[in-house]
């Protein structure tokens, strides 16, 4: 039940810290998405489920019921395509987001009303943080990604070029479109070995228009919630607690009182 504890203790730290008005939380649907017509070793390089990881799947699921954040899956994309479309929706109305999670490629979608945060590390990500370490707008954070690749979703990129590069590479081109347009601009960068890496921006440009279309999150899927379907109302302490003491989470219990006074009412 390792990673059932991890879930439930990370949750409910983030309901007691947050005090969210508005919960939801987004499953993988199985199955493929659009990523892997676009390109078949598109994560392939990731290993199977470990054993003792499978059957704690339902446990979490029953967790997550207990708690009761609005959940969505959705066949054909992947959860981060329903972050980010959720995630835009919500800022462009006026809301303020936080997306929770720990995977880099949600820079992409930072602004003024949206942030990240990581609660392994209890690390917030907003637009100056990402500004400080890369030099670009969030926006351009698959730019860099189509000239690094990803190995984590094994996306290729152009090998040689890391992160730093990448980033040095966009700020002088502006856009991955514009350094693919006109890979001569990375003669005036002062970037060092600047004639390799206009070679190599040449011979691999469709591979890094490709890694860019992998890790963009879609931000325009048709769903049919409203900001009202996430209005949350709390746990059902009743059934948490009684499955916190089915699976011998005894020092969660003394969490759950917590929870009573940190549900706000939405306004």
């Amino acid at each position: 039940t390792n990673a059932a504890y991890g879930v439930t203790t990370m949750l409910l730290k983030l309901l007691k810290d947050e005090r969210p008005t508005h919960l939801g939380l987004v499953f993988d649907a199985p199955g493929g998405s659009f990523r892997d017509e676009l390109y078949a070793e598109y994560k392939a390089n990731r290993s199977a489920m470990p054993d003792e990881l499978v059957p704690q799947i339902g446990l979490i699921r029953r967790v997550v019921e207990t708690l009761r954040p609005h959940v969505i899956e959705m066949p054909g994309v992947e959860a981060d395509d329903v972050i980010g479309t959720l995630a835009t929706r919500v800022a462009a109305a006026g809301g303020e987001v936080v997306i929770v999670t720990g995977d880099k490629d949600f820079q992409q979608l930072v602004g003024p009303r949206i942030s990240l945060l990581d609660p392994m590390f209890d690390k917030r990500t907003g637009v100056a943080q990402v500004r400080d370490r890369y030099g670009i707008e969030p926006e351009r954070w698959v730019d860099i990604v189509g000239l690094m690749g990803d190995a984590i979703d094994n996306i290729p990129g152009i090998k040689g070029v890391g992160e730093k590069t990448a980033s040095a590479l966009i700020q002088h081109a502006g856009s991955l479109e514009a350094l693919l347009a006109d890979p001569d601009v990375i003669a005036k960068s002062g970037i060092r070995g600047a004639a390799g890496l206009i070679q190599k921006v040449r011979d691999h440009a469709e591979q890094a228009a490709l890694a860019k279309k992998l890790a963009t999150i879609r931000c325009d899927l048709a769903l049919a919630e409203t900001l009202d379907d996430f209005r949350y109302p709390g746990p059902d302490r009743a059934r948490l607690e009684d499955l916190c003491r089915e699976l011998e989470f005894h020092r969660l219990l003394r969490e759950i009182p917590l929870l009573d006074v940190v549900v706000p009412e939405a306004e």
